[in-house]
């Protein structure tokens, strides 16, 4: 029973490393490229005069700018969303086959039973996302525990939504409600991650 349960354990671990690590250069270049747009939308003087001066803009606003950096780690994580959501999926003939999977880690595929994490990873990816958008926007979020989990719930919620609806207009992968309601937990978990840091600074 044990040694069950470890190798069960072993193959979530290994399945959830899996997603992170698969579009990890992707999303990394993704999100180098996506600050290159900000740049030239807010600082166009020291941006708009060739790579080379883009290149030392840059550079000198992630080293300098606290608020810079916070956009590039929340565009890093976003990709890392997108890709394992949108951007690396295979077409679906019918993208409403399956509304109401997703729920468990058990799935039945051909009469038989396989191991699944896609609800584990649905909570997981969205904790950094929702934590992330609270730490670079946190003036808004306040400091009350009861307003940060509503609005990570909220933002989790319809990113998530928004996800599931341009899967079903672009047919990649299948609209689940289980996708909604794992992301909106994780969301919800990413922001009591979020408060504890904060008490925990705090404290110190």
């Amino acid at each position: 029973m044990m040694k069950e349960t470890i190798d069960l354990l072993g193959k979530i671990l290994t399945n959830i490393l899996t997603a992170l690590y698969e579009p990890f250069g992707f999303s990394f270049l993704l999100s180098f490229l996506a600050m290159f747009f900000y740049l030239y939308a807010y600082k166009p003087i020291e941006a708009g005069k060739g790579w080379k001066n883009a290149m030392v803009t840059w550079y000198r606003e992630f080293k300098e700018s606290i608020f810079f950096r916070k956009l590039f780690f929340l565009a890093f994580v976003t990709s890392l969303i997108l890709f394992r959501t949108l951007l690396n999926r295979n077409l679906w003939m019918n993208p409403l086959s399956n509304i109401m999977g997703g729920w468990s880690i058990w799935e039945i595929v051909n009469g038989e039973q396989q191991l699944t994490t896609e609800c584990i990873e649905n909570v997981i990816m969205m904790v950094p996302f929702s934590a992330v958008v609270m730490w670079t926007f946190h003036g808004k979020a306040g400091n009350g525990w009861n307003n940060i989990l509503w609005l990570s719930g909220k933002i989790a919620f319809g990113f998530s939504l928004m996800i599931e609806m341009l899967q079903l207009l672009l047919r990649l992968g299948t609209f689940q409600l289980s996708d909604i309601f794992y992301n909106t937990v994780g969301g919800v978990l990413g922001g009591m991650c979020y408060w504890g840091i904060i008490k925990i600074k705090k404290g110190l």
